[in-house]
């Protein structure tokens, strides 16, 4: 299991997956202080030999590494502060926002090294989508399918249609499969420039990942979140890391009924 970056929306699922498989593998981005815990060097911190040792950190005499605790005890938790490779073909791109709201989180994508190219799986591209690209383009410079949010949810038409060329015509992606905190305007950029090698990935969607990707829903499903539960949901949304300095696009997304 990967748990991309620490957002609600991202890990609310998680305490019932550890309730069905409390042993299961998981990697999570290292921050220090994280919810995901954490560990640093007991060098980071200036000490004075002057002072008594109750007075001190660890009466004096600190672990070499210290740690620190986690949102979510007893679970088998690996943290990445790089990009790693877990198994073979398989590899984490780990990276940082620097955008405002978000700078400094740490987030983790999911690169996976196909026949057909990289299938790399987004959560949020906090860090930017364009990087997280450039990052698994190392890894192989075939880029068959992205799926996931783009987080161009806010962004001008500029930055969007910057990103859609990009994706386009620089890395020649074969299949975009955006879903999330995409945006619509991106929507309809990325619709335009893919055409039927647009993919939309909304919530409820299957995806298949083979030669030729595909996006299918169940028929029978709906409404997968009821009115209140969307009210809840903008209203969250408003309050999160994302929207810190888009006072009245907040207050919009909340007030929506």
């Amino acid at each position: 299991m990967v748990l991309s970056h620490r957002h609600s929306d991202h890990v609310g699922g998680f305490s019932f997956l550890q309730s069905v498989n409390p042993k299961v593998k998981i990697y999570a981005p290292k921050e220090n202080f994280g919810v995901f815990g954490s560990d640093l060097p007991s060098t980071f911190y200036r000490k004075d030999d002057s002072l008594p040792a109750e007075m001190r950190y660890y009466g004096g005499t600190p672990p070499e590494t210290m740690k620190f605790g986690t949102a979510f005890p007893g679970a088998n938790i690996q943290l990445i502060d790089k990009t790693t490779e877990v198994t073979p073909g398989i590899t984490l791109i780990a990276l940082i926002s620097d955008a405002p709201g978000t700078k400094e989180l740490k987030e983790l994508s999911l690169a996976i090294n196909t026949p057909d190219g990289i299938v790399l799986v987004v959560a949020c591209a906090h860090p930017g989508i364009e990087a997280i690209v450039a990052e698994a383009a190392k890894i192989n410079p075939h880029v068959h399918l992205i799926a996931g949010g783009f987080h161009l949810v806010v962004a001008p038409d500029p930055v969007i249609q910057k990103v859609a060329s990009a994706l386009h015509d620089a890395y020649k992606v074969d299949y975009v499969a955006p879903g999330h905190c995409t945006g619509e305007p991106t929507f309809a950029a990325l619709q335009k420039a893919f055409g039927d090698r647009y993919l939309y990935a909304g919530l409820g969607t299957t995806l298949g990942v083979g030669a030729n990707p595909r996006a299918e829903r169940d028929p029978r499903v709906s409404n997968i979140l009821g009115e209140g539960d969307l009210r809840s949901y903008r209203t969250l949304l408003a309050q999160s890391d994302d929207f810190k300095d888009r006072g009245s696009e907040a207050v919009r997304l909340a007030q929506v009924q």
